[in-house]
């Protein structure tokens, strides 16, 4: 949040912050061009508040970014899953994680694409939990760069394979982004990453 806030000064845009669903219907995403879900999983939102995220996002009527716990799906806390939700992330299903983390090596595959101005072909992440799916988006998704699960350090077994991190669905008109990496503050050390962070936002915000 303060490295959002400086970002929202120095770039003459302004931020709010919500910490439930509960306010989110068509007349409140209707302010916003960008619609950042920083960590929060895709649960128990409700209706009202799924039916607006939905018409926000198939009808482009302002972008999205969304980080690690975005991609957190499955049943959790009694509730179902989403399934539009499902869908919208490369139906995918959360199904481990590198609970005492490890470093690792980002590979770029889409050097072109706006987001990835400014980033090396490959960079390292210090530590991050390194979520796993039960599959690959890669067949439902754009993918833009993976995980080099060799590189883990210290070496973990839960791995899979195929590994996207960072990917944009490009079946919805929303401009949109999912980072995995955003588990720990000790990111917006790493100038990469908020680089990579700050083109996303401004990507997505842009119509």
């Amino acid at each position: 949040m303060p490295w959002l806030d400086k970002l929202a000064a120095d770039s003459n845009f302004t931020i709010d912050y919500i910490q439930n669903t509960s306010a989110i219907d068509e007349g409140f995403l209707k302010k916003y061009q960008l619609f950042i879900q920083l960590d929060f999983p895709p649960y128990a939102w409700g209706e009202k508040a799924e039916k607006a995220f939905i018409d926000y996002i198939e009808n482009g009527r302002g972008g999205w970014v969304g980080l690690h716990h975005a991609s957190l799906l499955g049943e959790f806390d009694g509730y179902p899953m989403w399934e539009w939700y499902f869908h919208f992330m490369g139906d995918i299903r959360f199904t481990n994680y590198i609970a005492d983390f490890a470093k690792a090596t980002v590979q770029v595959e889409d050097s072109g694409h706006p987001v990835m101005k400014n980033i090396p072909k490959s960079f390292t992440i210090q530590k991050d939990e390194w979520y796993t799916y039960d599959r690959s988006p890669r067949s439902n998704v754009h993918v833009i760069a993976n995980v080099d699960e060799t590189s883990y350090t210290p070496d973990s077994k839960i791995k899979m394979g195929d590994h996207p991190v960072i990917w944009s669905n490009e079946h919805y008109k929303a401009s949109n982004i999912y980072i995995f990496m955003g588990h720990s503050p000790d990111l917006f050390e790493n100038s990469v990453y908020t680089t990579l962070l700050r083109n996303s936002i401004f990507w997505a915000a842009s119509k």
